[in-house]
C-alpha cells in the first residue's frame, strides 16, 4: 500500500474535502501535476478544472475554480475560490468547473 498524506480542499465557504490520500492530480497554469507522499515543497496556481484525489480504493473528484495548491511537509492544501465534489470522474468535474465559472461570470 502506498504511503498516505493529508489533503485539504478549502473554499471561502467551507472545507470541501479533507482526509488522507495516496495520490492527487491537479491542473496548474504550468500543466497537470501528480503528487505522491514525500513530494518536494511546492506552490502552484490552479486552473479551473478537475482535481482527483485517490484514497484507499476510492477516488474523489472535485471541480475547482482557480486558486492555489501548496505541498509542504506531507500535506497538500488546495485553496480555491469555489469548489464542489463532482460525480462522474473528470467529465463530471469539468461540468462542475464550468458551472462554477458561469457563477463567477454571472456575478
Amino acid at each position: 500500500m502506498a504511503k498516505s498524506f493529508q489533503v485539504d480542499v478549502v473554499s471561502p465557504e467551507s472545507t470541501v474535502w479533507s482526509g488522507e490520500a495516496e495520490f492527487v492530480v491537479a491542473r496548474t497554469t504550468e500543466g497537470e501535476i501528480g503528487i505522491l507522499a514525500d513530494h518536494e515543497p511546492l506552490m502552484a496556481a490552479l486552473t479551473t478544472g478537475a482535481v482527483i484525489i485517490e484514497h484507499g480504493n476510492s477516488k474523489t473528484t472535485v471541480g475547482v475554480h482557480g486558486g492555489f495548491l501548496q505541498v509542504l511537509a506531507n500535506q497538500v492544501t488546495l485553496l480555491t475560490d469555489r469548489a464542489q465534489i463532482a460525480e462522474g470522474g473528470r467529465e463530471g468535474a469539468a461540468r462542475v468547473a464550468a458551472e462554477l465559472q458561469e457563477q463567477v461570470d454571472g456575478a
